[in-house]
């Protein structure tokens, strides 16, 4: 009974953060971006938020290279909000099962492909690689 809740809530929240995401990625990846990273913010509560930032560099060893922001999309204005009492990894897991699967079926998942990478991760943590070239 609980995984057929969490399945159902997993489909929602894929649903509401693809068309978040899809609200964004209409209007196109500056030229300029190598890469992409979803920064996800601890908020007071038991909110959590993400904003997509793209980066003018990507360094697989360097995690620095989200730093080198070029374009937040207007997303640091409009983040995607969710709530959940899990601890934070258990948030990271479920952000990260989201972006793959936008990855895999999301309406500009050739966009994001297109780019060096794909990451995320909490914003003063470590950066996860969801996608490489």
């Amino acid at each position: 009974m609980k995984t057929q809740r969490n399945k159902r809530r997993f489909g929602l929240m894929y649903m509401l953060f693809e068309e978040w995401l899809n609200g964004y990625l209409e209007k196109g990846i500056p030229q300029e971006v190598v890469a992409v990273n979803f920064n996800i913010y601890e908020e007071t509560g038991n909110n959590w938020s993400i904003e997509i930032v793209g980066t003018g560099s990507f360094d697989e060893e360097d995690e620095d290279w989200a730093c080198d922001e070029i374009t937040d999309f207007g997303s640091r204005e409009n983040l995607f909000t969710m709530e959940s009492d899990e601890e934070w990894e258990a948030v990271l897991g479920n952000v990260i099962g989201i972006i793959k699967e936008y990855l895999e079926k999301g309406k500009y998942a050739s966009s994001l492909k297109g780019l060096t990478a794909v990451g995320t991760g909490f914003v003063d943590g470590d950066i996860e690689i969801l996608y490489m070239k």
